[in-house]
Order: structure tokens, then sequence, then C-alpha cells
């Protein structure tokens, strides 16, 4: 028998036993919907000197999967440019604008509405999708997004990385957990879909600490999580680190087993938009095992399954108010 016929998770119509954005996005549009990356020349706090500077010790500034030749293009160019490369893979019934590098409400205000309104007029654009931080929300910023949401679906893409703060202070990430949840509950109020992105493998965290993470996230109750691996790239802080013998990265196994628990914490209903993480091939250090995406994954629908799991398992319920961190 299948996986797929033994498959006990609803929100799924294949072997997979989390809810990918993929499933989603066809549930919602009707078909396949590709993401095209923009980079619209944003940067950050924590880059600029405003909360820190040099960004966070595994951030190089670039690597964020635009495609090259389009970089700092019109973004109408940029745009077509991504049409082009996902017409080359599939057959979309329409696009998501991803506002993808750095922090995307981080900035003059008026300027990044302007440039929300020509992503959201963009041909076949079905939804909006912005990255940024929980620091960068001002009210200018979060009453603009608010009405836009009421024009087309918009998905604020929150980094996280760790709910826990001697981490965050290790990797330069240059904000609390309490600032995490402050500008999330703001956010939530304006009625928009918000994703939470957690890493795996950050320096000085066992399992336990991801996993508390994990739960910390789920009480949030997010529409949507991303869920990477900490990759070494050339030229980072923490290259720098693992090459002094000061870092020492993920085995494929314990990184399958450590996201098979944070999927089996998280509701049930919550969006899983990645399990994994994109380094770019030129610059990956390590784990050179990360290179092969669809193995990492078919392996963790393999555990999940080995297992009897699934997505929300052991979903507690438990829900944190804003601010409330104990």
């Amino acid at each position: 028998m299948a996986q797929k016929d033994t498959n006990p998770y609803p929100y799924s119509d294949s072997n997979k036993r989390y809810m990918t954005y993929d499933w989603y996005l066809k549930q919602r549009f009707g078909g396949k919907v590709a993401k095209v990356p923009l980079d619209i020349g944003c940067t950050c706090p924590n880059l600029d000197g405003t909360r820190g500077h040099g960004g966070c010790i595994y951030c190089l500034n670039g690597s964020s999967g635009v495609v090259d030749s389009a970089r700092h293009a019109p973004i109408a160019e940029q745009y077509s440019a991504g049409i082009a490369v996902a017409e080359g893979k599939w057959k979309p019934v329409g696009y998501i604008p991803y506002l993808q590098s750095n922090s995307n409400t981080y900035g003059n205000a008026g300027r990044l509405l302007e440039i929300y309104e020509e992503c959201v007029d963009l041909p076949h654009a079905l939804m909006l999708n912005i990255a940024t931080r929980a620091d960068c929300l001002t009210d200018e910023i979060l009453s603009g997004i608010g009405e836009l949401g009421k024009k087309i679906p918009v998905m604020v893409e929150l980094g996280l990385q760790t709910s826990d703060d001697a981490t965050a202070e290790r990797i330069n990430r240059c904000h609390t957990f309490r600032e995490f949840t402050e500008g999330y509950g703001r956010l939530r109020e304006t009625g928009v879909m918000i994703g939470v992105h957690i890493i795996n493998g950050l320096p000085g965290e066992d399992r336990e600490t991801m996993l508390r993470t994990a739960e910390d996230v789920a009480s949030l109750r997010p529409d949507m999580v991303k869920i990477h691996l900490l990759h070494v790239l050339k030229g980072t802080v923490l290259c720098r680190m693992y090459e002094r013998g000061e870092y020492t990265p993920f085995e494929r196994d314990e990184y399958v087993s450590i996201v098979c628990d944070q999927l089996e914490i998280l509701p049930p209903e919550v969006i899983i938009g990645r399990v994994t993480g994109d380094g770019l091939s030129d610059e990956l250090v390590c784990p050179i095992w990360s290179r092969r995406k669809t193995e990492v994954a078919n392996e963790i629908d393999k555990e999940l399954y080995r297992r009897g799991s699934f997505q929300g398992m052991r979903y507690s319920g438990k829900t944190k108010g804003e601010g409330d961190i104990a």
C-alpha cells in the first residue's frame, strides 16, 4: 500500500503529512501558483547601524535567490524575468510577487507603500508576500498593509529564527522574542496573513531549544511557518566560526528528526512554507547534503510515515497573548 493511501493528514492530496504551501495555493486559486522573488533595495536595522552592524552572522547580502540578471532592475523587469523562469518549469495560473531580500517594511513608508501598490498591479498577481522583521512595522506601514489586504491577499513573513534570546544575541539578531511578539500582535490586528521563519542548527542550540522555538511559534498560531536549515555561506561570520572549529553543522538524519518533531508540534492548519532552505551553490560551504533538497524532503516524508505521525499530532492547543513569553 502506498504512503498516499495511508495518509491520515487531511490537508494533503499526496504522501505529504503536512500542509505544503503548494497544496494551499492550489486549493485557494485553483492551480499552480509560482512565487517571483523581487529585490526592492531594502536593508536591515542590524546592517545599517540602527540596531546593529554586520547583520546576522549567517547573512550574505544577496543570497536571497533573486534572478541575478534582474537584481536591482525595475520591478516590472524583475517580475518578467521571474515569470520566464517559472513558465519554463510549470504552467502557473498566477504569481505571487515576493519581496524577499532583507527587511521590506524598513525604509521610507511612502515609497514602500507605492512599491506594494505597484506589485499588486503586476499582471496575473494573485497575492503579495512581504518578508521583514517584527521590529520594522511602523503604524503607517501597518495601516497601508491592512488597506492593501482588502484588495488582494497579503502575507507578511516575519523572520524570528529562534525564540531563545541568548541565541538571538549570539547570532546578532538584535531583537528579543518579546519584541517579536509585540510586533506580531500589532501585525495580526491588520487582518493580513502572517508567516514566521525559524532556523534549525543555530550555534549553541540543542534539540530542546529548537523544539521550544517550535512550541512558541505554535502558540502564536501564524498562518504559515517556514523551517530553514542553517547554511554556512562563504564570506560570513558563521563561515569564519566554522573554519575555526567553533561551529558544527547538522548531519542530515538529525535534521530530519528535529523537523519531524517540530511538524508534530505545530498546529495542523498552519501552512508549512518549507522544510529546508536554499544555499546558493557557489557560496555554500556546508552542509553539502542540503543541496539535495528533494532528497531531504523525501526523508522527512519517510520519517513521518515510519512514525505513523503527521503535522499537529502533538499540538498542545495553547496560545500566547501579545508580549506573553512566559
